[in-house]
């Protein structure tokens, strides 16, 4: 009887012990699993809040890239509206192209720029190399139909020649510069000549930009709301 006692005690006793060895490894395994989850969960936060960080961080940068486009434009349109009151230009965008027309004339005959229609050359350079760097500018040449067409297309060449080199001395990349002649072709006043009325109108330069960016810019810049 008391062999049997001692067996049962003996039983009950590793049971407990059993329990009890359990129990301290549920714990330890549940301790674990709560470090680790503990740490995930400190990781993803920190990893969350370095992603919010980097993102007000490239908000920030867009807004402000945002407000220097805007700043420019209202800049561009600025320069653009003093060329037309200042002096007269009339201003196209095209597709991939914005035209300059400038009230830029010449005495019949006669290729040299004049001191009068300095400062507006001046302007255009100024606005084309703020604006417009890194784009091509054409010069086109024109002359009145007095004489034969040949002498006149030499003529306009020697004009658009004449500006080209004006303008490319005031800070514009002469590689990007370059010049054409129409001769007596598109003549603004037709027929007029010599010292008829209007025959100055003839003897000109235009300018073309050709950039698709530029394009956009002037467009963009010409298309805001007027100020009030």
């Amino acid at each position: 009887m008391r062999q049997v006692r001692f067996v049962f005690a003996a039983t009950l006793a590793a049971t407990a012990l059993s329990a009890c060895a359990t129990k301290g490894f549920v714990r330890k395994n549940i301790e674990e699993q709560r470090v680790a989850v503990t740490g995930q969960l400190t990781t993803e936060k920190g990893e969350r809040v370095s992603a919010d960080d980097a993102l007000k961080s490239d908000l920030a940068k867009t807004n402000a890239d945002v407000a220097k486009v805007a700043s420019d434009l209202a800049a561009l349109r600025t320069e653009l509206n003093s060329m037309r009151t200042e002096f007269g230009a009339k201003i196209t965008a095209m597709e991939g192209q914005v035209s300059f027309a400038f009230p830029v004339h010449f005495d019949f005959n006669n290729a040299t720029v004049r001191e009068a229609d300095q400062a507006a050359l001046d302007k255009f350079a100024s606005v084309a190399a703020k604006y417009y760097n890194g784009a091509q500018i054409t010069v086109e040449g024109f002359a009145d139909p007095a004489g034969s067409a040949s002498y006149n297309l030499k003529l306009s060449q020697h004009r658009a020649d004449a500006v080209r080199d004006y303008i490319a001395g005031k800070g514009l990349d002469s590689t990007l510069v370059k010049s054409v002649a129409y001769g007596e072709s598109r003549l603004v006043k037709k027929g007029a000549k010599k010292d008829d009325s209007g025959a100055e109108l003839n003897r000109r330069v235009t300018f073309v930009i050709d950039a698709p960016s530029a394009t956009s810019a002037t467009v963009a810049a010409l298309s805001l709301p007027n100020e009030k």
